[in-house]
C-alpha cells in the first residue's frame, strides 16, 4: 500500500441493461478471469427470475437485498500495550456496500442449487426477506461488535 497518497477510484459504467452502478459492481465482483460475459448471464438470468418468482422489480428487489445485508458496525483490531482487543467501528458507505456485495455471492456460491444463475437468485430473493446466510453474516458481525462494545473506547 503506498504512503504518498490515496490510490484513485477508478470510474467505472453503469451496466447496460438496467443502468445501474451498482449492478455492474456487482457483475464485477462476481466475474472470474475476466469473463464479464457470463457474470453478465449470471446477473441477468437471476433477475429475470426474480421477475418471475416475486412479480416484483428485480432492480428493487436487489437493492432491498443489499441494505438489508449491508452491516452498520464491525469489528476491528487494534493492539494496545501488547493485547490485541476487537473496537467495535462504524462502517463507512462505500465499504457496507462492497461488504454487502461480497457476502451475497459468497452465500449464493455455497448454496446447494444446480446452477448458479438457481444460487443467485436464491440467495437475493432470501437477503430481500431478511433470512439466508448474508443476512446471518450482517447479524453475526452485529453481534461481534456489541459484545465488544466494552473497548469502543478505544477507537481511533
Amino acid at each position: 500500500m503506498s504512503r504518498r497518497h490515496r490510490a484513485d477510484k477508478r470510474q467505472i459504467n453503469p451496466d447496460p441493461k438496467f443502468g445501474d452502478l451498482v449492478v455492474s459492481k456487482f457483475m464485477n465482483n462476481l466475474m472470474y478471469d475476466g469473463k464479464k460475459s457470463a457474470a453478465e448471464g449470471i446477473v441477468y438470468g437471476a433477475m429475470e427470475k426474480i421477475q418471475a418468482k416475486a412479480k416484483q422489480d428485480p432492480i428493487q428487489v436487489f437493492h432491498d437485498a443489499l441494505n438489508n445485508v449491508a452491516p452498520a458496525i464491525e469489528v476491528r483490531s487494534r493492539r494496545v500495550g501488547g493485547a490485541t482487543y476487537q473496537v467495535p467501528v462504524e462502517v463507512r458507505t462505500e465499504r457496507r456496500q462492497a461488504l454487502a456485495i461480497r457476502w451475497i455471492i459468497t452465500a449464493a456460491r455455497n448454496r446447494n442449487e444446480t446452477t448458479m444463475v438457481d444460487r443467485l437468485s436464491g440467495e437475493l430473493l432470501d437477503a430481500a426477506n431478511n433470512r439466508g446466510t448474508a443476512v446471518k453474516k450482517r447479524e453475526d458481525t452485529h453481534k461481534m461488535a456489541e459484545a465488544n462494545r466494552a473497548f469502543s473506547h478505544y477507537r481511533w
